[in-house]
């Protein structure tokens, strides 16, 4: 077996939960902020019923052209440009929901919640939300705060980032449950990178 072929690029800690068995055939899943579609490979060569947003023109048309190549079943229109924070598809529609290296390019905290509410908003009760995202714990010591939750980064790049804290308070606001422990690398000088898993209880969930 080619792996690079079975999964493509897909996030080593997405891999990681296909190994746990979260995910089947059966389930919808939708990557929010898709790019090209690094991640979601897997998904369209197993039949998953994928659906994907970006806010890229680009992104779209690659993902798109994987599709029809790998799942040319699916509509064109499962996959569409458009923000997370305003996408187009109905309450409660897909099984599981995909974020993963989006949460950090938030404007501001208000920008990272409205992505957080329109999420949880498409996912299904007893669905899975996936995300990895940026955080600052363990960086405190070489990173700069700008602005809230903004900080620049060694090479200049500037993110929102998150923390533990802020984490289980959201999950606790979406009336959410972790489905396993938060976990957070570490890269010396460089970022920290949270993982960030868990379960929609019911309709009520709401931050």
């Amino acid at each position: 077996m080619n792996l690079q072929e079975q999964f493509g690029g897909i996030d080593v800690y997405l891999f990681d939960q296909l190994l746990k068995r979260r995910f089947d055939t059966s389930m919808r899943v939708l990557d929010a902020g898709c790019g090209p579609g690094r991640n979601l490979v897997y998904f369209l060569r197993e039949g998953f019923d994928v659906c994907g947003v970006d806010i890229s023109p680009d992104a779209i048309a690659q993902v798109r052209s994987l599709a029809r190549t790998l799942a040319p079943s699916l509509p064109a229109e499962n996959f569409r440009q458009e923000p997370v924070e305003r996408m187009s598809f109905a309450d409660a529609s897909f099984d599981a929901v995909l974020s993963s290296a989006v949460l950090h390019f938030a404007r501001d905290e208000t920008h990272w919640l409205a992505m957080m509410r329109e999420m949880w908003r498409v996912l299904k009760p007893g669905g899975i939300f996936f995300s990895r995202l940026a955080s600052s714990d363990g960086v405190e010591d070489f990173v700069e705060r700008l602005e809230g939750r903004r900080f620049r980064l060694p090479g200049g790049v500037e993110w929102l980032l998150a923390d533990e804290r802020i984490l289980r308070e959201t999950t606790d606001s979406l009336r959410g449950e972790l489905v396993e422990p938060l976990k957070t690398v570490v890269v010396h000088e460089a970022r920290s990178m949270s993982v960030w898993c868990m379960r929609k209880r019911d309709r009520r969930s709401m931050l």
